[in-house]
């Protein structure tokens, strides 16, 4: 097989950059190792920057979305039994979208596939060569036959367990990680929505979060332990405590609980983001703890930096673009993981803090409450800053 770009990974980083590369013209092949089902099925968050639920409607594949999505103009901040709305529209001009990632997983699928793109799923053995060179190539196995992929470059878009970032030399590649003493256990619910916004509350028996899925589909998250045991939270126990921790505020309307799950809080970084030919992007390059919602974002982010820098070498042979990929996109990430280590930090609880770090705490989001200052700032970062 032959394409000007390989692409391991069929999440929204792989799927986008595909979609990206075929606009400009550019031919390409993504090679995933789960099946489409199961691609379609991976319930994620799905908080969207404006800047990007833009691209996903001016490039075609935000029709859906624009339909079915929700549209917030801001959060409510819930702290010593009170909310504090964060008016995202009136400080900075801007709103996210609230969109299941496995529905844009959906779209961006169903659109490769309508403009004749090539995604191969179930494959197994996947590794990746040559990146180093000018002719690498990705080898697989698909459908029981040894297959392989020679491209002039390849995307690095398998997510944090991947072979790509694996690939690479160990003295040629730089981690930053910090992992957090405490994991979110996170509920999928068939209720109404408590509120019209998302609400990040500050408790003192930890972090509660509320968001939603649909009219009639809630994702509520408690901090927990990292190895918490979900099984050991019987239904009327979480919404117990979700009441709690949410001060009083609200008093929730109860459903089935249809999912629970623990989802651990990591920040990571793999610096530079490109070696050779085979470039990282969304999350074999970062994660970002959900307190901030970015993981996605930051995929979208990357790949559009990445495709800009391919179609310009394929249009008059330009390579300053790809030169800059990786600093580029490391200016965003590491504002992103500034921005969501300052969310998680100030809206948890530590176990090395002291009775003056809860004051602290409630001192900053008090300032939060009342300075536009402080709120601009916040609602300039979690709508996404500018892209370049």
């Amino acid at each position: 097989m032959r394409a000007q770009v390989g692409i391991v990974g069929a999440g929204p980083a792989g799927l986008m950059l595909s979609h990206l590369l075929h606009r400009a013209g550019i031919s390409s092949i993504i090679i995933e190792a789960r099946s489409r089902a199961y691609c379609e099925a991976r319930i994620r968050a799905g908080l969207i920057e404006q800047w990007a639920a833009d691209m996903l409607v001016e490039t075609g594949v935000g029709a859906r979305m624009k339909r079915e999505s929700m549209v917030h103009d801001g959060i409510y901040i819930g702290f010593n039994g009170a909310l504090h709305r964060i008016d995202f529209k009136k400080l900075v001009g801007k709103r996210v979208t609230i969109y299941g990632q496995q529905e844009v997983v959906k779209d961006l699928i169903a659109k490769r596939i309508a403009d004749g793109g090539q995604i191969l799923f179930d494959c197994s053995d996947v590794r990746v060569r040559g990146f180093d060179g000018k002719a690498p190539k990705i080898t697989f196995r698909h459908g029981g036959k040894a297959e392989e992929v020679d491209c002039d470059f390849i995307g690095g878009c398998d997510g944090f367990h991947g072979v790509c970032r694996s690939s690479i030399p160990a003295n040629a590649i730089s981690v930053y990680e910090r992992e957090y003493p405490f994991g979110w256990l996170g509920i999928l619910a068939e209720a109404k929505p408590v509120a019209d916004e998302l609400i990040y509350a500050y408790h003192q028996r930890g972090f509660a979060l509320f968001s939603m899925r649909s009219p009639n589909l809630v994702r509520y998250y408690l901090q927990c332990a990292p190895d918490e045991n979900p099984d050991k939270w019987p239904d009327h126990k979480i919404w117990d405590e979700l009441e709690t921790r949410l001060g009083g505020t609200k008093v929730l309307s109860r459903g089935p609980i249809v999912e629970k799950i623990v989802a651990q809080m990591r920040s990571f970084v793999a610096e530079p983001m490109r070696h050779g030919r085979m470039f990282l992007a969304g999350d074999s390059a970062h994660i970002v703890p959900p307190t901030g919602a970015k993981g996605m974002n930051l995929a979208f982010a990357d790949v559009l930096v990445l495709s800009r820098a391919i179609a310009a070498f394929y249009r008059n042979g330009a390579t300053g673009l790809l030169d800059s990929y990786s600093d580029t996109c490391l200016r965003r990430v590491w504002k992103a993981q500034r921005f969501s280590w300052w969310m998680t930090r100030l809206m948890h609880l530590f176990p090395e803090e002291t009775p003056f770090d809860r004051r602290r705490q409630l001192a900053e989001l008090d300032y939060l409450a009342s300075s536009e200052a402080a709120a601009k700032s916040l609602a300039e970062n979690y709508v996404g800053l500018p892209i370049d």
